[in-house]
């Protein structure tokens, strides 16, 4: 995608941080925006710096993790702008860290079921409707560098963030026929407010095994407010838009960390010379499977 003039963005999370450096660079761009967020509050002073701009905009309330709610908020953006979205920005998340071996029910509830279940729930909810449209369209979920390495601190975190990147990479494949790219940000520290993430958990929502308090948010925040701006993050992904690049991952201060890390993942594969044979017949029934065996699968559903 080249021209956002004209384009309609759904951007979760859109009230703050990365989802309004979205809203405002894209806007900027032309596009016409949507941002969804859990705060009414968010939503109304968001929406006037954006209209400020000239920007067209409208807010809807939002939870990611409420299918019904998001079937909704999809409706009303049809009423409101007489179309599906042709951007989707899955950008609302939470974080929470403690020791991987104190973490609770509760803990992988709301960490897996906002960072990952709300993504599915954007995506399961939008796509048909972006198909339908007939309209060439454009993807991007935020991920997140967390996501392409397991962390003790931070487990069910990371858990969903790397499923969510395996997640764009399978839509990637399932969308290019449509016309319809995808992108996964994989951003480090950015200057938002998700140190005070803990604010949002659902009071319901059963005993956390982490400690959150004034002093752990404090702590958090003397990492982020040295991020990255959301605009300066929102202009990078503008340009991996751009290119059609998959992944976009504006931080250069994490390549090596990355290289080692996946250098440790190849160099565990067993060279060609153990197993041959075995691997020449894995790897024929693979390919015969892909030309003729997936093809039922790919039908299976209408």
């Amino acid at each position: 995608m080249q021209d956002f003039n004209g384009q309609l963005a759904f951007i979760t999370g859109g009230a703050s941080g990365a989802g309004l450096g979205q809203a405002l660079v894209f806007g900027r761009a032309g596009a016409k925006v949507v941002i969804a967020d859990l705060r009414a509050d968010a939503i109304e002073t968001a929406l006037g710096q954006l209209r400020a701009e000239g920007i067209t905009a409208h807010g809807i309330v939002l939870d990611i993790t409420d299918r019904e709610a998001y079937a909704r908020a999809a409706d009303e953006v049809e009423q409101v702008f007489g179309a599906a979205p042709t951007m989707l920005f899955n950008t609302a998340g939470v974080n929470s860290f403690g020791p991987v071996e104190k973490t609770t029910y509760a803990d992988f509830d709301w960490l897996i079921g906002v960072n990952l279940g709300g993504v599915i729930n954007g995506m399961v909810t939008f796509v048909p409707r972006m198909i339908a449209s007939g309209k060439p369209g454009h993807i991007v979920t935020t991920s997140s560098l967390g996501g392409l390495s397991g962390s003790a601190l931070a487990a069910p975190y990371s858990a969903a963030k790397a499923a969510v990147i395996n997640l764009m990479e399978g839509y990637a494949q399932g969308l290019a026929k449509h016309n319809i790219g995808v992108s996964v940000i994989c951003p480090a520290n950015i200057k938002s407010n998700i140190a005070e993430a803990s604010k949002l958990r659902p009071a319901g929502l059963g005993p956390s095994g982490y400690r959150e308090d004034e002093a752990t948010i404090q702590s958090l925040h003397s990492i982020h407010r040295h991020g990255m701006e959301p605009v300066e993050l929102a202009e990078w992904t503008k340009k991996g838009i751009e290119k059609g690049d998959l992944y976009i991952i504006p931080y250069p201060e994490a390549k090596e960390q990355i290289r080692a890390h996946f250098d440790r993942i190849v160099d565990a594969v067993l060279p060609i010379e153990a197993d041959p044979e075995g691997a020449k017949a894995r790897t024929d029934a693979l390919m015969d499977w892909a030309q003729n065996g997936a093809k039922v699968f790919a039908k299976t559903a209408g």
